[in-house]
């Protein structure tokens, strides 16, 4: 299964992650099929910066994100248009139907 997840990054009591996707059998700092973006929860308030579009384009593929990686997402807005995207689709579709 792919999965969208966090890798640690920095120096020794100074972390930051990198939002990746990933086959979820690798090691948590191992190997990953792309970067999304970054999230650095020590500044106030933390640093999130995501692409968009392609965490959008992951998620529709069947990548499934973390919990963690869900909130932050949700925060950056990605989840919003996952959803808008989906429901525009079925919506479109509903109304040749009847």
């Amino acid at each position: 299964m792919v999965r969208i997840r966090l890798t640690r990054m920095g120096k020794r009591h100074m972390p930051f992650y990198r939002i990746v996707v990933v086959d979820s059998r690798k090691k948590r700092d191992g190997a990953y099929i792309e970067s999304l973006g970054y999230y650095n929860p020590l500044r106030e308030p933390a640093q999130i910066d995501v692409n968009v579009e392609k965490a959008v384009e992951w998620i529709l593929k069947g990548a499934q994100p973390s919990e963690t990686v869900s909130n932050i997402l949700s925060k950056a807005g990605v989840l919003a248009k996952v959803h808008q995207i989906k429901y525009a689709k079925k919506e479109k579709s509903d109304e040749g139907i009847g």
